[in-house]
């Protein structure tokens, strides 16, 4: 059995992002489809006293290239974005544990693309924070083609995967028969159970970037993810 997830990356994505990466064996970076304005390609959020804030990386409006080819010129926004974070968390448990390692992805390096930003963050978090060893790869590395569904097959297929785990939106526009046809088990990620963790600045907000977890529980945060199912029947 290898189960295989297929995901855009994103901006320090929040917690479930990560909690797909640790449910299977082989994540994929899905970087080679239609950039889209506006949503988590770009931006997150953050825990603020005053309330949530976003973060967004400029990059410009035009859709009309693929996630991968995203050039990012203007590098002011690595520093604000950095000053956001730590005036928002240095007060947190944990934000002296791990400041320097973000401090050197935020200052210590001028990123020009933005897919390489998103995995370069989201590898860091997952193997060096969360201790998750699920193999990274990027949907470029394959020969899969298609559109859609089919796109998503051949991938997983090229990838000599047997399942597929899913974000729970995309039930909307896959077409589940097509795994059926090639004998790939489909299945769907539930973010229902997710506990809370010391927060400040109530009300408690899920939907935050992993940041927030990380710096208000440390070494604890895998626990708030995954780690709570072990206790359950």
């Amino acid at each position: 059995m290898k189960r295989v997830a297929i995901v855009q990356s994103s901006y320090i994505p929040w917690k479930g992002y990560f909690d797909i990466i640790h449910d299977v064996d082989e994540f994929i970076f899905f970087d080679d489809v239609q950039f889209t304005t506006r949503d988590w390609r770009t931006r997150n959020r953050i825990k603020t006293a005053h309330g949530l804030l976003w973060l967004s990386v400029p990059a410009g409006s035009n859709r009309d290239r693929r996630i991968c080819d995203v050039t990012l010129t203007d590098h002011a926004w690595q520093a604000k974005h950095w000053k956001s974070i730590q005036h928002a968390y240095s007060s947190a448990p944990f934000f002296d544990r791990y400041r320097q390692r973000f401090e050197d992805l935020y200052l210590g390096i001028e990123w020009t693309s933005l897919s390489e930003l998103n995995q370069a963050l989201t590898r860091s978090i997952a193997r060096d924070i969360l201790g998750i060893d699920t193999v990274f790869t990027d949907s470029r590395d394959y020969p899969a083609t298609g559109q859609k569904t089919e796109r998503l097959v051949t991938l997983v297929a090229a990838a000599h995967g047997t399942h597929y785990l899913s974000g729970p939106s995309a039930r909307d526009y896959i077409a589940p028969e097509m795994f059926a046809v090639h004998g790939i088990a489909l299945a769907y990620k539930d973010y229902s159970d997710y506990p809370e963790y010391p927060q400040p600045h109530p009300p408690f907000e899920h939907s935050v970037s992993i940041l927030d977890l990380i710096f208000n529980t440390g070494p604890d945060a895998p626990e708030f993810i995954w780690g709570h199912r072990r206790s359950q029947p």
